[in-house]
């Protein structure tokens, strides 16, 4: 019986933290959520079962996400600076 409880609770507290992820997404620009989206899911799964710290997980990993993509974005840049100047 409580294995089907604790089952139940944990779908909850994912599904929860889901709908957090979304509205989030929903609240932020596009710009500014470039890679975060993926990094707070990928994080807060790993937060979760890393002892039930899913949403810390998920604030680091978008975090993380952001920082990929701003670095992504500047060497994109600095590629396309390098073309041109051909």
């Amino acid at each position: 019986m409580l294995t089907g409880i604790r089952e139940g609770m944990i779908v909850m507290k994912i599904a929860t933290a889901l709908l957090v992820i979304v509205a989030f997404a929903g609240a932020a620009g596009s710009a500014e959520a470039k890679g975060c989206l993926k990094g707070a899911v990928v994080g807060g799964v790993a937060g979760h079962y890393a002892g039930h710290h899913g949403m810390l997980g998920a604030a680091a990993g978008c975090l993380y996400g952001r920082h990929r993509a701003n670095e992504q974005q500047r060497q994109q840049q600095s590629q396309d600076n390098g073309q041109n100047r051909m």
